[in-house]
């Protein structure tokens, strides 16, 4: 939201001024980014995998090609850390890295712990790739909510 608006400002700014703007090369090629964190799985938080599994974080390619995510990084504000595996995320596709265990499959990751990792109320959820650049974060603070869209 804050990247839209201030790509926006900025082009009324430039078009104000009589500048063309062109999109940088990462906005003109996509991205790899956050787009979900589901924070609070439904039900009583039991510890239980079913309701681990509901815990999970979306991550969203878009690229106009698939990506390696092998190495790639996704960490909590405490410092709990996801490392992906190999695995290729396609074009337009997104991928749900959720926290129990489970088997790898087309669009589901499971981190494989056997406690909860994002906290219900606030947290932080970044993401970076296999030279460990910074490629996105997402927080939250709310309780009124289960979720939030990045």
């Amino acid at each position: 939201m804050i990247r839209i608006r201030t790509t926006a400002c900025a082009a009324a700014v430039a078009a104000a001024a009589g500048l063309v703007l062109m999109p940088s090369q990462a906005e003109a090629a996509g991205s790899i980014h956050l787009s979900k964190i589901y924070y609070d799985s439904p039900g009583s938080d039991t510890g239980s995998n079913t309701s681990l599994n509901a815990e999970y974080v979306q991550i969203k390619n878009s690229k106009s090609y698939a990506v390696q995510l092998k190495g790639y990084t996704l960490r909590d504000n405490t410092g709990y850390t996801y490392t992906f595996p190999s695995y290729r995320i396609g074009a337009g596709k997104t991928v749900k890295v959720h926290t129990g265990k489970g088997t790898t499959s087309a669009g589901h990751l499971h981190w494989g712990r056997s406690w909860y990792v994002w906290n219900n109320t606030s947290d932080k959820a970044t993401l970076h790739n296999s030279n460990r650049t910074w490629l996105d974060s997402c927080t939250y603070n709310s309780s009124t909510y289960d979720y939030k869209t990045c």
